[in-house]
């Protein structure tokens, strides 16, 4: 299996988050890249970050997994989700909510690779986006992805460059990024999604950061935040 699902784990006890994030650690296959004790705060981390798979216990306070389940069900592009939960009475419920598996503690390393291997082919060859629909004085167009320099966050709304030109997009920058990361655009600061195509320099800054010229006619410079750089230095193979 080539790729890493990106993981949220979900659960109200953090020593079960850590006993988790071990196990998938062992499994291989998933990168843990976030963590919620609660139902609510789950809910905004999907809502600002992309994930593959949420891995979520059922019993939690207030919000439970299973109605949680039913609120990303309406998502446009909701995460696998694969309960993790010490009760078996509750497997039937989620898998009426379209859940990708259902794992009962204690949880053995066997059974969570047959879940991560469930998830991952849907996740591996993603549809090639080749255009993406935008605004521009009224007028609703279609614009190439190859043609596009890089996206700034503008609140629930995002702003699209190409060489001289700027569009408006409903679509937030999470969207975009889950929809353009596997065409080469890169996420480098929570305001910014960069084609890397499109970058012509990378300058190191104070502090761990860097900074990013890209090839268009203003030479456009695209701040690189610190907790981005390892990650893009990776990717570019610096």
């Amino acid at each position: 299996m080539t790729t890493v699902l990106k993981a949220l784990l979900v659960d109200d006890e953090v020593p079960a988050r850590s006993e988790l994030r071990f196990l998938l650690g062992e499994a291989g296959g998933v990168e843990v890249v976030g963590e919620a004790g609660s139902a609510n705060e789950a809910l905004q981390l999907i809502r600002a970050i992309p994930y593959d798979v949420v891995f979520l216990d059922v019993d939690m306070p207030g919000i439970t997994g299973i109605q949680l389940s039913e609120v990303l069900a309406e998502l446009e592009h909701p995460p696998a989700l694969v309960f993790v939960t010490a009760h078996s009475e509750h497997a039937v419920k989620a898998f009426e909510v379209a859940a990708t598996d259902y794992l009962v503690k204690p949880v053995e390393t066997n059974r969570l690779k047959m879940a991560i291997e469930r998830i991952a082919p849907a996740v591996e060859a993603p549809a090639r986006i080749e255009r993406i629909p935008v605004e521009k004085a009224g007028r609703k167009l279609l614009l190439q992805v190859a043609d596009i320099t890089h996206i700034m966050a503008k609140d629930d709304y995002s702003y699209i460059f190409t060489d001289g030109e700027r569009y408006l997009s409903t679509f937030s920058l999470a969207d975009l990024e889950h929809r353009l990361e596997p065409q080469g655009f890169f996420r480098v600061h929570r305001r910014y999604l960069v084609n890397l195509a499109q970058v012509g320099e990378v300058a190191p800054m104070y502090g761990g950061t860097m900074e990013l010229a890209l090839k268009d006619a203003a030479q456009t410079r695209i701040p690189v935040s610190r907790r981005r750089a390892p990650a893009l230095k990776r990717t570019l193979g610096l």
